[in-house]
């Protein structure tokens, strides 16, 4: 008796295992309607779709027409929204492969639309019949479904032209890059050089001649240098020390010499020249000019 009841318990868990593993996705009244600009409601193609097989012909898909597919999902025959379903298309000769999500309710009830306009450039210049798919699947210990469900043939618009596709992006190896760099600028030339440098020292002698018009007192040198010596000599050293400069920026150096060389005789000059022009102030204050 003990030996019949265990009988019955494992034939029922097997039977209960065997069900649990055999549920899987599918669908159901499914229809597929292929419709032209234009043909009005009912106008055009309409097949009906099977989960368990594929269309023996081939659909045309034109330039203008429009692909709809309905179709109700099941898991283990009871309507039920999958976590995902869509048709997929596959392009046999490159094996390239896009995919298009059903609208879903709650009920199960999908649909799908597309066309041409929608299809990669490589699935419109196909020349073979493209190999369109139903994936059904979900969460859960239920068996996705995908089969093939029918093949669609590409119909190009005679009066279009065919564009082909571009040729994708892919990272590899590059050609070796030879940068070409910009020659140094050239100085302008000697005559402009030799023109203004001409004009510099010939306003020499107006400057001193200006001096001595308004009254400059060379007498005072002495004094100013006995005061200040350091300031004064270093004050003087430094404005021709950045003529120097100026000069070696023309004919030799570049901005990254000649910038910290200035930055240093900038200084010198700066604070010998402050020390310089308060001994002048000072002298001033006391009455000589």
């Amino acid at each position: 008796m003990r030996f019949s009841s265990n009988l019955l318990r494992g034939l029922a868990i097997a039977f209960f295992a065997e069900t649990a593993i055999a549920a899987s996705w599918g669908f159901s009244d499914a229809t597929l309607t292929i419709q032209g600009k234009g043909t009005g409601v009912g106008g055009g193609l309409k097949e009906k779709l099977s989960p368990n097989k594929a269309l023996s012909q081939s659909v045309d898909l034109g330039a203008k027409d429009t692909l709809k597919i309905l179709l109700t999902t099941q898991d283990d025959k009871s309507q039920k929204r999958p976590h995902q379903a869509f048709l997929s298309l596959r392009e046999p000769e490159t094996g390239l492969e896009t995919s298009y999500v059903f609208s879903l309710k709650e009920s199960g009830k999908g649909k799908v639309e597309l066309t041409q306009d929608d299809l990669p450039a490589q699935f419109r210049a196909s020349s073979q019949p493209l190999e369109a798919s139903i994936i059904v699947a979900s969460f859960g210990s239920s068996k996705p479904y995908k089969e093939k469900a029918f093949d669609i043939s590409i119909i190009s618009d005679p009066n279009v032209a065919t564009v082909p596709p571009e040729k994708p992006l892919r990272y590899g190896k590059l050609e070796e890059i030879h940068h070409i760099f910009h020659t140094d600028p050239k100085s302008p030339p000697k005559i402009i050089t030799i023109f203004f440098t001409i004009c510099v020292l010939a306003a020499l002698p107006v400057l001193f001649g200006v001096w001595l018009l308004i009254g400059a007192n060379i007498n005072h040198l002495p004094k100013a240098l006995q005061a200040a010596p350091i300031a004064h000599v270093l004050f003087f050293g430094s404005i021709i020390a950045m003529e120097g400069v100026f000069f070696m920026y023309y004919t030799s150096w570049n901005l990254f010499h000649t910038l910290p060389v200035a930055v240093g005789v900038g200084v010198v000059t700066f604070i010998s020249g402050s020390r310089a022009l308060t001994e002048v102030q000072e002298r001033r204050l006391a009455g000589l000019r």
